[in-house]
């Protein structure tokens, strides 16, 4: 039983060496069979390379005929240049040549400007003596270079005369030959301001008479309104005051216009005093009663009151009040107060109040 055991792990041993050479020989013929196909491979990328190579010779050989050419038009471009280089520094040669000539020429000419400027310079100064001469002819001579050519030449007894008229005409002074042109033009100057002056002074007789025509009827007029004013003013007064009575008077009453205006009252129960001796309250009462005074001898309109009422007491808060309701019928009044008294007797409130902050809203109410 050993024996056989042994057998059939030999026999075993063998299968398993049978089947493993089975594969190394599948594996040898599969690489095989690769090597065959490389070969294969191997085999087109030779020809593909022979045929590629066949394809660059002709190449090079086309190439190398190009080259062939090339190198023959090389040749005659290189003799070309060399040809043109000769060319050139013959060419430069001619314009160094030129330059030379143009500086010699511009060296030249700075040479015959120079020579010019003094010439300029000296043909200037020849002129201003010319000129020089000539004044003086004609300042010591009263001659000109053309004239003098006819006289003949100055011996030493006639140039002493020549001094001795030349002190007469000194001694004579200066001698305008232009007098009667100058005379003329400023008499035509003196007839013109002369004729503006006449003309100024009949505008300003014209324009005081006017003033004076003016003044005297402002007179007039200021004195039969401020008569009326007057009258109204004791008016209104005692009706605000509920009693009393005022008066305005003139500083100077030859002197209307420009003279000061004093105001004198009498409040219910006082004796007659000046306006400054009366108390806040009294005082603005009465600038109410004048107000409403030349607002009766002109109404307006409109009306505009900033609280003006602010210094009453509430029984004159209501005067004001309720003179303000007769006054209406004619003016419109728009009134700022805080004074219940006044609000009272208005048609309607506006008010201004801020609900939000920095938000104004306007409200109104008709009484």
């Amino acid at each position: 039983n050993s024996d056989i055991v042994d057998l059939k792990i030999s026999v075993s041993s063998f299968d398993e060496s049978s089947v493993s050479i089975d594969e190394m020989v599948e594996m040898i013929e599969q690489e095989i069979n690769n090597c065959v196909q490389s070969v294969e491979n191997k085999m087109k990328e030779r020809e593909n390379l022979l045929a590629e190579n066949e394809s660059l010779e002709n190449r090079i050989s086309e190439m190398q005929s190009t080259i062939d050419n090339s190198d023959e038009t090389t040749k005659a471009i290189e003799q070309k240049i060399s040809e043109l280089k000769s060319d050139r520094e013959n060419k430069n040669n001619e314009l160094l040549t030129i330059e030379e000539n143009i500086t010699s020429q511009f060296r030249t000419l700075d040479i015959l400007k120079e020579q010019n400027t003094k010439l300029d310079i000296k043909r200037s100064k020849l002129e201003l003596d010319i000129e020089t001469i000539q004044n003086k002819m004609w300042e010591d001579y009263e001659t000109t270079p053309n004239t003098a050519q006819n006289y003949a030449e100055v011996t030493s007894t006639t140039a002493k005369d020549v001094e001795k008229l030349k002190t007469e005409m000194r001694s004579l002074g200066n001698v305008n030959i232009n007098a009667v042109d100058e005379y003329k033009t400023l008499k035509d100057r003196f007839d013109f301001l002369n004729t503006q002056k006449t003309d100024l002074e009949e505008s300003e007789k014209s324009l005081n008479k006017i003033i004076d025509d003016m003044t005297k009827l402002m007179k007039i007029q200021f004195a039969e309104q401020f008569t009326l004013i007057n009258k109204n003013f004791s008016e209104v007064f005692s009706e605000l005051f509920g009693g009393g009575k005022a008066l305005l008077k003139l500083a100077d009453e030859n002197n209307i216009l420009e003279c000061g205006i004093e105001i004198e009252v009498q409040p219910p129960g006082k004796k007659l005093q000046n306006l400054m001796l009366l108390s806040g309250g009294e005082r603005a009462l009465t600038a109410i009663a004048l107000l409403f005074a030349i607002l009766k001898l002109n109404p307006s309109p409109f009306c505009v009151l900033d609280e003006i009422e602010a210094a009453l007491d509430d029984v004159n808060v209501h005067r004001y009040a309720e003179y303000l309701k007769k006054f209406s019928e004619k003016t419109q009044f728009l009134i700022i107060t805080h004074r219940k008294g006044t609000m009272e007797a208005a048609k309607t409130m506006y008010g201004v109040t801020m609900e939000e902050h920095g938000i104004s809203k306007l409200l109104s109410i008709k009484l």
